[in-house]
């Protein structure tokens, strides 16, 4: 009788316990505009919470275009962060499908970095938005991303910070490496010509005369005026190397490259990581590689 009145205690507890409201447990999951700030956004988020990407590694974050499954993963993430100052113009469709409960949190925006413009195309005069360029701006990129997540996660908002002063410290040693390597370049050659203007930021850092084709993916590449202006700037300049971005067609520097006869390297990596398995497959890796494209090409000393 004992044992039947405990085995009818635990029946009545358990379905009891059924019986309850569920508690639907929180998402935990954040989406990233593009791979640079998923990678940042890794760096805080941890393990702790799921960060997925929008546009794919290798893609260009001016022109993508939301596919059905990026539209799924954004209605089941409480974050989403992206640039901002008009890099992806495809947000528009985010903001159009956002309800209350999902954040958008545009990362360039609310920084506190010094912001440049843009000095040529269509979008002259209004902000660069490749502010990720200079390791300074990736840090202030930081400091929303953890603040972001704190608010959200006030849980783990301690490790959200503790991780952030990592990754500023990471940031500054990546920075030092970096001027260390770039001085080797002589003055004369630490000319930088690419041809989206996406550098400016990276040029502004580490000292080097900077001009670009045009001012943004997002507008018409190329035209007969930009080449034309850009060809009468290599006359006069004859810069040791040209060079083109892996989200960019490199046929527009490819034809001033052998009409000026001055030779072409490249891909440099602005708006996106390289694959996996490149040497650009994370921030800091991206910009490594790119001084060492810059040191190689413009002949730069050797230690």
């Amino acid at each position: 009788m004992k044992h039947r009145a405990i085995l009818g205690s635990l029946l009545v507890a358990g379905l009891l316990a059924l019986a309850l409201p569920v508690q639907a447990a929180p998402s935990y999951k954040v989406m990233a505009s593009f791979s640079v700030i998923g990678d940042l956004v890794r760096r805080i988020a941890g393990d702790d919470i799921s960060v997925e990407t929008i546009v794919p590694r290798g893609q260009d974050v001016h022109r993508w275009e939301l596919t059905p499954p990026n539209v799924l993963a954004i209605e089941e993430a409480d974050i989403v962060f992206y640039n901002g100052y008009g890099l992806e113009p495809w947000l528009r469709h985010v903001e159009a499908m956002a309800d209350q409960r999902l954040r958008l949190k545009p990362v360039a925006e609310r920084a506190q970095f010094e912001t440049l413009p843009v000095t040529v195309g269509r979008l002259s005069g209004s902000i660069d938005p490749h502010l990720w360029m200079d390791p300074a701006g990736a840090s202030a990129y930081v400091d929303v991303i953890a603040r972001t997540l704190g608010e959200q996660y006030p849980e783990k908002r301690a490790v959200f910070e503790e991780r952030a002063a990592r990754t500023r410290e990471s940031l500054a040693l990546l920075s030092a490496r970096l001027k260390e390597r770039l001085e080797g370049i002589p003055q004369t050659n630490r000319v930088l010509y690419t041809s989206e203007a996406g550098m400016a930021y990276f040029a502004r850092a580490f000292d080097f005369d900077y001009a670009a084709i045009w001012g943004s993916n997002s507008e018409r590449l190329g035209s007969a005026f930009d080449m034309a202006v850009m060809s009468e700037r290599l006359s006069d300049t004859r810069p040791p190397a040209l060079f083109y971005e892996s989200t960019t067609p490199w046929i527009h520097m490819d034809a001033l490259s052998r009409e000026s006869n001055i030779a072409l390297a490249g891909p440099l990596y602005v708006d996106s990581l390289g694959d996996t398995d490149s040497p650009a497959y994370n921030y800091p890796g991206m910009l490594n590689y790119n001084a060492e494209l810059l040191h190689r090409a413009l002949g730069g000393a050797r230690p």
